[in-house]
């Protein structure tokens, strides 16, 4: 589980990293960086996903993965956006890539 000092929770928070921060696209989501301090994470998944179940399992399953690679980066505040074909599969494959080009992005 994603303590919550590592956790964006304010809608604040998750406005400011969308506009000012990096954006890569994969086909299962979109990913939002900005250089911070400390790093932090939120997570946003929309109706288009599926039901309340699905959803939820999205979002514990990209907060879970998310966790373990805050540690191997720079820290940022990310914001992941889940479209609707994130239920595939390729959810980690795309997090991974999409983290590691956003590192990139921010940090040049």
């Amino acid at each position: 589980m994603l303590p919550q000092h590592l956790r964006l929770r304010k809608s604040a928070d998750f406005v400011s990293v969308i506009k000012r921060g990096r954006k890569v696209s994969r086909p299962t989501l979109i990913l939002y960086a900005r250089t911070s301090d400390q790093p932090r994470l939120g997570v946003v998944v929309g109706k288009g996903v599926g039901g309340a179940v699905q959803r939820n399992q999205v979002k514990r399953y990209l907060r879970h993965q998310g966790f373990g690679l805050m540690g191997k980066y720079q820290p940022m505040d990310i914001v992941v956006r889940a479209l609707p074909g994130s239920l595939q599969g390729r959810l980690c494959e795309d997090l991974v890539s999409a983290w590691d080009q956003a590192d990139k992005q921010v940090s040049s």
